[in-house]
């Protein structure tokens, strides 16, 4: 019986109604129920066509309690740093193809590679492959288990970071936790990445080789940016690989709504495949009782064109605006917590971290073996 009382300074969140007289900077947030399923928009009378279809996955259950306030952003950045670092916030992503002191050669390459075959059909069979319908799953291991198998995959298209991306996650989750934001909210940036773990049933063809620093990456991590419809090129970086996409040569594809509806809604726009919708459907599956908004933001953390630049807008629904804001605070701690000085291995990370996420894993149902 997966059925707790809790009882805590904070609470779980499903699904976020706003009263009239509140303003949206002062937003209040829901208890979900306590069997927790995928989360479907109110308007919504099925799962959307960018999930598993709804004979592969339960519907959701909407019930909701319990009022929490919406965590602050800090605005001093040495509030998110997990320690002090000499870089100015103009000094992170930063992407050219003519400085490789800036934007290591990797990077290029991991984008033009990312442009040219990322695809809607390379969508489709990449979510078969990692399909968790019918109970279908590739391995059983922990969290813990898997941070490990993480412990020296450097990501190839990071410009700012080349330490293995464990020590990324626990920067993020140690970030946060210093800014005294939520718990949930904490083991969000612990998890945020752990998609990566894909690697492990990949290789360099399918874009998700995470042996090597140079390892073809394009399907493991970078900015996505939806498939099916007209690549913008004032949202993404390296502009010029657009061309690249052999969907841009399909007329089905290749303008500004392409194969979806106006306003259609985030949830249904498909984002280059990636560790954040790997990751996303692997909490679903496991039935974390992670609030929506974290997996909002482990799902569509890596979508700059849309958060960032604001693409897409053409797309979303009114309530996909709050839930882009969560993403955006989230992101300033994913960015800015990058620190090559930061060492957290060793004795700290065993005597004091882990065990302290370790609680955090039980009290979201994430403890134990879990389906990869």
């Amino acid at each position: 019986n997966r059925t707790r009382l809790v009882v805590l300074e904070h609470c779980f969140v499903q699904e976020r109604q706003i009263p009239k007289e509140l303003s949206r900077d002062s937003l209040t947030i829901h208890h979900p129920s306590s069997t927790h399923q995928p989360f479907i928009p109110s308007t919504m009378t099925s799962i959307p066509s960018s999930l598993p279809s709804s004979t592969d996955e339960p519907t959701a259950n909407t019930t909701n309690t319990n009022l929490i306030t919406k965590p602050s952003i800090p605005t001093n950045l040495t509030e998110i740093q997990t320690n002090s670092s000499s870089k100015t916030t103009e000094q992170f992503r930063t992407y050219t193809q003519d400085n490789h002191d800036e934007t290591p050669s990797r990077v290029v390459e991991h984008y033009r590679d990312m442009r040219m075959f990322q695809t809607v059909d390379f969508y489709e069979r990449m979510a078969e492959k990692y399909s968790f319908a019918d109970g279908k799953y590739r391995k059983l291991m922990t969290i813990e288990e898997a941070f490990f198998e993480l412990e020296n995959y450097v990501d190839a298209s990071d410009p700012d970071l080349d330490l293995p991306n464990l020590l990324h996650l626990l920067q993020t989750a140690e970030g946060i936790r210093k800014a005294n934001h939520p718990d949930w909210l904490q083991l969000t940036g612990l998890l945020h990445d752990m998609g990566k773990i894909m690697f492990l049933w990949g290789n360099g063809t399918n874009g998700q080789d995470g042996y090597s620093p140079n390892g073809k990456q394009w399907a493991l991590g970078g900015d996505t940016f939806v498939v099916g419809c007209q690549i913008p090129n004032e949202a993404v970086v390296f502009p010029e690989f657009n061309a690249l996409n052999p969907d841009m040569k399909n007329e089905k594809y290749n303008t500004k709504y392409g194969m979806y509806e106006p306003h259609c809604g985030l949830d249904n726009l498909k984002f280059a495949w990636g560790h954040d919708e790997y990751m996303y459907r692997m909490l679903v599956a496991n039935e974390t009782t992670l609030p929506r908004e974290a997996l909002d933001m482990i799902r569509y953390h890596s979508a700059y064109p849309w958060h960032e630049k604001g693409a897409y807008r053409h797309m979303m629904k009114e309530e996909d605006y709050e839930r882009e804001k969560w993403v955006q605070m989230f992101n300033k701690f994913d960015l800015y917590t990058k620190d090559e000085e930061n060492e957290l291995r060793g004795e700290r990370m065993s005597e004091e971290l882990l065990p302290y996420y370790r609680g955090l894993l039980e009290k979201y149902g994430l403890g134990g073996k879990l389906k990869w």
